[in-house]
Formats: structure tokens, C-alpha cells, sequence
């Protein structure tokens, strides 16, 4: 049942912030004044280099996909799922206004627009916002972190086994080609590799 309360929307990141740190009610009406909710289509970006990058955004329902392109060609940078904070890439003294990322909606998505303004506000006027900042870096360089780590592995198999072993709760929502994408290999490559060890393979003409 939906709250008729006009910014229960908002209630979902809050309980993630409450995960992290107690938060104040003084920060929560600043939230609540300066977010905002939105839905995003399947397919649909919701960041492009196209745009002002000016927002991080709560996904609240949905998937997302990071990615780059090179020589018309789409590299897969990141997935993102229910309960994240995401967005596109940004140098930390804000400088840059516009990304070479995209952030696309392979489900249809909501999300919780939240102004990089707002965040720097915030830190400026309460304690705990530092607390859930140094919090959030820690879960993102971890997150980078292993990704990198997934980028360095020669073998095709073993890579595919890592990343099998960090979202095996998710693997099912995720295309294949955009898998492969991700891993660096063919379809065709990422298919044999699983067969090999009987893993169902989605079928391309789903999405």
C-alpha cells in the first residue's frame, strides 16, 4: 500500500543512510525539500555526456548499466541494482559538468534525484553527513576495487567465475550481451564458458 504521506518517496534512502549512521530530522527536511522522485523506461538513459551531471540518484526499484563508448563501441563499466547510490563519472572538486559515462535503465526504474548541491550543503551543516559520505566511499572503493581486480584476470573462465561469485543473486536479471560486455569477451565466448558449468544461458532476443 503506498503511503499518503506526499514525500514518502524519500523514505527508502533514508532507511539507507540509517543503515550507515543515525541521521537528524534537521537533515531530513533539507532531503525532503531538495529530492526529488523520478522513473526512467527500460532502455532510457538516465545520464548521458549529454547532460548537466548534476544529480546522484537512491535506485529504489530497477537496473542499471554503466558504460563508455569507444570507436562506436559499448564497454560495460558497472551494474547497479535496488538499495545504490549511483552516478555518472565526476572529478571530486566538481569542476567538470558533463561525463563520458552514460547510466542506462535495463529495467524500468525509480529512482530518488539527489542535487550534488544539497550533498555539500549537508556536509557543511551536519556531523552525521560526514559519517555516511566516508561510509559511501568505502563501499564505492571497494566496489572499484573489485572491479578492477575482475579486469585483471587473464583467464576468461576464472573471470567469469568471480563475477559469478560476487552477484550470483542478481546473474539472472542481467543480459548476456552486456555480461560479456562487462568481461571483456564475446558472447559466444562467455556462452561455452556457461555451458561448461551448466549455468542457464539467457536468451539475447529477451532484451
Amino acid at each position: 500500500m503506498l503511503s499518503s504521506e506526499p514525500n514518502s518517496f524519500i523514505e527508502p534512502l533514508f532507511n539507507y543512510f540509517k543503515s550507515l549512521s543515525p541521521i537528524s530530522e534537521e537533515l531530513m527536511i533539507d532531503y525532503r525539500t531538495h529530492c526529488c522522485p523520478i522513473t526512467v523506461k527500460k532502455n532510457k538513459f538516465i545520464v548521458s555526456p549529454l547532460d548537466h551531471n548534476a544529480y546522484l540518484f537512491f535506485i529504489t526499484s530497477g537496473l542499471v548499466r554503466g558504460f563508455v563508448r569507444n570507436n562506436n563501441k559499448e564497454i560495460t563499466t558497472r551494474f547497479s541494482f535496488e538499495n545504490e547510490i549511483i552516478g555518472a563519472i565526476r572529478h571530486p572538486d566538481g569542476i567538470e559538468s558533463y561525463s563520458t559515462e552514460y547510466l542506462q535503465a535495463l529495467e524500468d526504474c525509480h529512482l530518488i534525484r539527489i542535487p550534488y548541491a544539497l550533498i555539500e550543503t549537508v556536509y557543511a551543516k551536519f556531523p552525521e553527513a560526514h559519517i555516511i559520505g566516508r561510509k559511501l566511499f568505502a563501499i564505492q572503493y571497494y566496489a572499484a576495487s573489485q572491479s578492477a581486480i575482475l579486469a585483471r584476470i587473464p583467464n576468461a573462465a576464472d573471470r567469469y567465475s568471480m563475477f559469478v561469485s560476487k552477484g550470483i543473486n542478481y546473474i539472472d536479471r542481467l543480459p548476456v550481451k552486456f555480461q560479456a560486455s562487462y568481461l571483456g569477451m564475446r558472447v559466444e565466448t562467455l556462452s561455452r564458458i556457461r555451458s561448461k558449468i551448466e549455468l542457464p544461458l539467457i536468451s539475447n532476443d529477451k532484451f
